[in-house]
């Protein structure tokens, strides 16, 4: 049951730890790179979001960027679009 114990320790010591280097990874290097086009960026964010196709005819690529950043600071259950595009606003001006 010891043994049980210490190695329930240690895996969860060494997934907390990777969690929290991934975390850290994200604030300090992939979320900077949205600092330049703030603005842009959470309009793309909002469109993605609300419509159902936000692309059309242009270019996918600061789409792409943007659904980057829904990944790294995922909407919370229950959170409308306003109150997430807020709290992303929020974070942006924290980082940046």
């Amino acid at each position: 049951m010891h043994r049980i114990l210490i190695v329930f320790a240690v895996t969860a010591a060494v997934l907390w730890l990777t969690f929290y280097a991934a975390q850290k990874h994200a604030d300090d290097s992939a979320v900077p790179r949205y600092c330049s086009d703030r603005a842009g960026v959470l309009a793309r964010v909002e469109k993605i979001l609300t419509s159902g196709k936000p692309v059309g005819n242009g270019s996918k690529r600061p789409y792409i960027i943007a659904a980057k950043l829904i990944f790294l600071v995922p909407q919370r259950e229950g959170e409308s679009v306003k109150d997430y595009i807020a709290r992303l606003a929020r974070h942006l001006d924290d980082v940046c």
